[in-house]
């Protein structure tokens, strides 16, 4: 017996589209869902730049072409001290602890997914009025993962962009003190 005898032969050669299994997005569904989530998390992060954490506009913002220089200065050092604490990512359980900051910035942090992932650097840092978090992750899973964070002292929060290495993706976060 013929194992073509089921199937029927379609004139003019052309295939025939199979309908989408339910419960699985099409291709073109995923590729605008992505793009739509990229373009809300670019909108984001244009807000908190231009706004900066805590004063509403752009004074003391530093950076290429705004004419002033980063204040590394140790004036900003004596902010470092509000990165102090435990910090909880509320769209995941993600934890950093920051367990004390130097002066010239270096940090001794853990991050914790519910299980400890090794922090390979961690540097506080700080621009006009802003004070900076940057951690980076070196485990399975987080290969050079790392977060970019500014601490917002109105709502006591680190706000920022976590670059997922492994997917070479950028997603907007927060972290809110626990501790």
């Amino acid at each position: 017996m013929s194992q073509k005898k089921g199937k029927k032969k379609q004139k003019g050669g052309a295939r025939r589209r199979q309908p989408a299994a339910k419960g699985k997005p099409s291709r073109v569904s995923r590729v605008l869902v992505g793009l739509a989530v990229a373009v809300a998390l670019a909108g984001i992060y244009l807000v908190f730049m231009r706004q900066g954490p805590s004063s509403g506009g752009t004074e003391g913002a530093a950076g290429p072409g705004s004419g002033r220089p980063a204040d590394r200065a140790a004036p900003a050092s004596a902010g470092f001290h509000a990165l102090v604490g435990k910090w909880v990512r509320p769209d995941g359980g993600y934890v950093i602890s920051v367990r004390s900051v130097d002066p010239d910035g270096r940090v001794d942090a853990g991050y914790f997914n519910p299980r400890p992932i090794n922090v390979s650097r961690a540097e506080a840092s700080a621009e006009g009025n802003a004070v900076k978090l940057f951690i980076e992750l070196q485990a399975a899973g987080y290969p050079g993962s790392t977060y970019e964070l500014i601490y917002d002292p109105g709502n006591d929060a680190l706000v920022g962009v976590y670059f997922q290495a492994a997917m070479q993706q950028r997603f907007q976060v927060h972290f809110v003190r626990t501790e």
